[in-house]
């Protein structure tokens, strides 16, 4: 997986800064680890330890939002059920339940859900005033069987698939979002906020180490909610649109991955808002500005001896590796909607705008959908780049490691590599987001795989989506049609 980059932000600390982050109260030494307990037994001592009153018992629905329940750290301990409505992942982003259609069906009682709490996923919830603490939890039905639909089972059923070949996946994301000025009008156009300087930030500003600093008391907060969440964030950077900065975690297991990008996605929304800003996560929040991408490295490991499987033992790469890149550029088209799911999600995937507009791959290439960076034998490894921050991070993950299983099963071989600019040429992704779903639902090597309740399940998720965008008259529809037509 990917070297260690350079810590970029670690950089940028000012002697304020350090002086704060030296003030800051160390979690007490038999209080940790700050993140995840081995058993109930070990989850009364943490909470105990640390004070807690409240824990958040929650669970990421289609879309990634956080679903669930509150409950005093008592009841908690107390094996009390907790249950939750299968209506829950038949509701769009907006809150609307869709007509059934097609193979869309709505479970006829709407019996419930049962929440089982991960414990590994224990963890402080440190902007909050009163002791709080959190957890994931995973959703069976009542016969305690894995609900097939849910994200993190859908991820589960696939990271199996390698387990099953004696592998283990090993992935590292990397999340760009957009901090902006605040906005209570959805008709008007997002702005960049106004920074330290008392400037509003402007584009440009890649790698920029005063483009960070404009925001240094908002990425300490973040930084010290991650600590005490026992987070690790492998590096951070300004990124080229205004106010676009990205994140880079830790490569490691899929699941506790996208886990990690779960609970970041909400530390960084709750540190901006404390600051007086918003973060957004949408593929493309600005006109005219770079989108927001969650590109995915991805490497597999032999689980037995950790050889790297895409590397031979003289080094070179080997078929799986080739099979691996050949799943993604035959499959990826028909889980696009999975990777970018929203209508928005396509306005990223745009010519000029510095992304991936087809199924290219090529060494060290980023102007194509699948870049294999420069690294040694052990860290080989394909960076997906298709995916943008908007994604539900169980399913991006799940949907590109899907696609790379395929392509070792049925031995597909990849196209010659890139080496010229490849996001300027024919655009072979789908469009939007109705093609793309089309592409899945008529992928039968994905049911399998993926299972064929989630795929209905999403497809009449994803069309409830798109009827609702439908009734809303855009901008450019009044200014060119008004008069004209």
């Amino acid at each position: 997986m990917p070297a260690k980059k350079t810590t970029i932000k670690a950089a940028s600390r000012t002697p304020t800064s350090k002086a704060k982050r030296a003030k800051k109260p160390a979690t007490p030494a038999a209080a940790s680890p700050p993140r995840g307990v081995e058993d109930w037994k070990a989850a009364a001592r943490w909470l105990k330890q640390r004070g807690i009153e409240d824990i958040e018992c929650i669970t990421p629905d289609l879309a990634g939002v956080p679903r669930g329940k509150m409950m005093p750290s008592s009841k908690f301990t107390s094996n009390t059920s907790l249950a939750l409505p299968s209506a829950l992942y038949r509701h769009t982003i907006s809150g609307e339940y869709p007509d059934e259609s097609g193979s869309f069906r709505y479970e006829p009682r709407d019996s419930d859900l049962k929440l089982v709490p991960d414990l590994s996923t224990l963890t402080a919830v440190p902007w909050e005033t009163d002791p709080t603490a959190q957890v994931i939890c995973d959703v069976v039905g009542a016969d305690g069987e894995e609900v097939p639909y849910t994200p993190r089972n859908v991820l589960k059923r696939v990271v199996e698939l390698y387990e099953k070949r004696g592998w283990r996946p090993v992935v590292a994301p990397e999340i760009e979002f957009y901090l902006v000025a605040k906005n209570d009008d959805p008709d008007l156009p997002l702005t960049p906020p106004v920074g330290r300087s008392g400037r509003p930030i402007v584009a440009g500003q890649a790698y920029s180490i005063a483009g960070i600093n404009e925001f240094d008391e908002l990425i300490d907060d973040i930084y010290h909610f991650c600590e005490a969440q026992g987070l690790e964030i492998d590096t951070l950077i300004h990124e080229e649109g205004p106010a676009q900065l990205e994140i880079n975690l830790r490569h490691g297991d899929p699941l506790e991955l996208a886990d990690q990008v779960f609970y970041f996605k909400r530390t960084i929304r709750e540190a901006a808002t404390k600051h007086g800003t918003f973060a957004t996560f949408m593929a493309k929040p600005m006109q005219g500005q770079p989108g927001s991408a969650m590109h995915i490295h991805q490497s597999v490991v032999d689980i037995e001896t950790g050889r790297n499987v895409f590397s031979l033992e003289n080094g070179e790469p080997s078929p799986e590796f080739f099979h691996f890149i050949g799943g993604m550029q035959k499959y990826v088209p028909a889980t696009l909607v999975m990777m970018a799911p929203y209508v928005n999600s396509y306005r990223r995937l745009t010519p000029d705008m510095a992304c991936p507009v087809n199924t290219a791959w090529g060494y060290d290439n980023r102007t194509t959908a699948f870049r294999i960076p420069v690294s040694d034998a052990a860290a080989r490894r394909v960076e997906n780049r298709l995916p943008s921050s908007d994604a539900n991070p169980y399913l991006a993950l799940a949907a590109s490691l899907a696609c790379g299983y395929l392509g070792i099963e049925n031995l597909v071989d990849p196209s010659a590599p890139t080496g010229d600019t490849a996001n300027e040429g024919a655009i072979d992704l789908p469009r939007g987001l109705l093609e793309a779903l089309a592409l899945m639902e008529g992928e039968l090597a994905l049911g399998p795989v993926l299972s064929r309740e989630f795929i209905d399940l999403y497809g009449g998720i994803k069309r409830g989506e798109f009827e609702t965008f439908m009734q809303v008259i855009s901008p450019w529809e009044r200014e060119f049609l008004l008069l004209h037509v």
